[in-house]
């Protein structure tokens, strides 16, 4: 079986379901439907959200990023913490524990090192792209940030079953951004039953078109992913892939300011927004 018809039949048995996670996983997605029940109130939410200790840490220092306070009032209790967030951003921080805990801390290392990287490329991503989408492109902040920390989910659950199909990982990864990631993604996004805008996002992205200058989610998410420092370990020898190959090509006018100039001055606020994202 050649890698294309793994990935297909990694999508088909997705969509067939149920879709297996770890526990820790899915108690993530549970929470997450808790948090979306219109009867849940900020009380409430604090209470589901200390249960998950990592959860509650990184939900304080979400809160006393700049990108949240930035009139820099530190604050220390947890349904301070929630009240200054908002309900979107944190089911954004639910989906982040999500993609995290799609890997099994006891894959081999080589994998938990990709796994690793791809981590920290997710979180510049998901910063650079509620940045971007409040200062460039003016789509909703937080459905940015949403999209952001699920743009790399299909290439966690890869990185999971690739002990399952040794050489997966090997060689040529064209393959995988040509159809693989998109066939993949598109399953999970569908069971996880994600906003429509998130899933034409992801489709966008997926395809690798940037407009510029860029207006749209997807554009927005293309663009972070381009200019984050850390690259994704499952793009870095994809000769196919469409975007410009130095961030210089990207840069263009934005309203009366340069987006060089923009995400300049931004550096501070996706810095911290990297770190309060960083499990």
């Amino acid at each position: 079986m050649d890698k294309l018809q793994i990935f297909q039949a990694m999508a088909t048995d997705i969509a067939r379901g149920p879709v297996e996670f770890s526990s820790g996983a899915r108690q993530a997605l549970g929470l997450r439907s808790a948090l979306a029940d219109p009867s849940c109130h900020t009380s409430k939410a604090a209470q589901l959200i200390a249960a998950e200790p990592v959860l509650a840490a990184r939900v304080v220092a979400m809160a006393n990023s700049l990108a949240y306070n930035p009139q820099q009032r530190e604050i220390h209790d947890l349904p301070t913490a929630v009240a200054r967030l908002g309900f979107a951003t944190l089911r954004s921080l639910c989906m982040a524990l999500f993609t995290k805990r799609l890997t099994d801390p006891s894959l081999p290392l080589d994998i938990q090192q990709m796994a690793d990287q791809l981590w920290q490329h997710t979180t510049q991503v998901a910063a650079l792209a509620r940045v971007i989408a409040r200062r460039v492109t003016h789509v909703d902040p937080e459905a940015a940030l949403f999209a952001g920390v699920l743009h790399e989910v299909a290439g966690f659950y890869l990185l999971n079953r690739a002990p399952r199909h040794p050489g997966i990982l090997a060689g040529d990864v064209s393959v995988w951004h040509e159809e693989g990631e998109s066939l993949v993604g598109t399953a999970l996004l569908a069971a996880l039953d994600l906003p429509a805008g998130v899933r034409e996002a992801m489709a966008l992205y997926w395809q690798g078109y940037l407009t510029m200058p860029p207006c749209s989610l997807g554009d927005t998410l293309l663009l972070a992913e381009q200019i984050a420092p850390i690259a994704s370990p499952l793009h870095l020898d994809d000769s196919t892939y469409k975007l410009p190959s130095n961030p210089a090509q990207l840069d263009c006018l934005v309203g009366d300011q340069m987006l060089s100039d923009i995400l300049a001055e931004a550096a501070e606020e996706v810095t911290s927004l990297h770190q309060a994202l960083v499990f």
